[in-house]
């Protein structure tokens, strides 16, 4: 489920109303600096699509009338999701686009969601503001390798996060990344690879959080 704390909402957003015109429309975006913003209904509570800077450009480039309605270059329509959209939804839907729009329960326009606010969630969830290190092990893909290795990593420490990577069909191997608490030293870090390495998982590559920082 989406956070609404992630999200910025309306009354912070600059937007264009259905009705004004493609040239009074690039003037919002001239003068707010955003290459795109959101369209809305006259009420301003309903999500119409997105105008984007550049295609105003084209457009009267090419000699076209500025007086049409800025819905003449609408683009967008069916992006938006809903503030309790899954994740998985809202994380694949934003792919492509510099924001998301977001609909409350009544689907009325709520905010939006970035790109970047997104990957700062992403970051701060990864722990990697507070870990020391990163090991990124590799597993056969057997039933029970993720416990197996937290087993071997939380001998010896806590874990801040885990997240798998590559688990798609065909793939022998799966990639694990544990992020370890910032107390975690080198010898710590030495004794948990090696640990690993028993019990059969690779450590393909190790992260120095510590390092990046500086």
């Amino acid at each position: 489920m989406l956070l609404k704390s992630l999200v910025k909402p309306k009354q912070r957003l600059v937007t264009v109303s259905e009705n004004v015109t493609l040239e009074e429309a690039l003037k919002v975006l001239e003068d707010s600096g955003f290459r795109c913003v959101p369209i809305l209904d006259e009420t301003g509570t309903i999500f119409r699509g997105n105008i984007y800077k550049m295609h105003i450009y084209r457009h009267k480039s090419r000699g076209g009338d500025m007086s049409l309605p800025v819905t003449t270059l609408l683009k967008n329509a069916t992006k938006f999701v809903n503030v309790n959209s899954a994740f998985f939804h809202i994380f694949f839907s934003i792919k492509d686009l510099p924001y998301i729009a977001v609909l409350d329960d009544n689907n009325r326009f709520y905010g939006i969601l970035t790109h970047t606010r997104l990957l700062d969630m992403l970051s701060q969830s990864w722990n990697v503001n507070v870990g020391s290190y990163v090991i990124t092990a590799l597993a056969p893909g057997n039933r029970g390798d993720l416990e197996a290795m937290s087993k071997v990593i939380t001998k010896y420490t806590a874990i801040a996060s885990v997240i798998s990577l590559d688990a798609q069909e065909g793939e022998l191997v799966h990639r694990v990344m544990f992020t370890l608490p910032a107390d975690v030293d080198k010898e710590k870090l030495n004794r948990i690879t090696a640990a690993l390495e028993r019990k059969g998982f690779r450590v393909a590559e190790i992260e120095n959080l510590v390092d990046e920082e500086h």
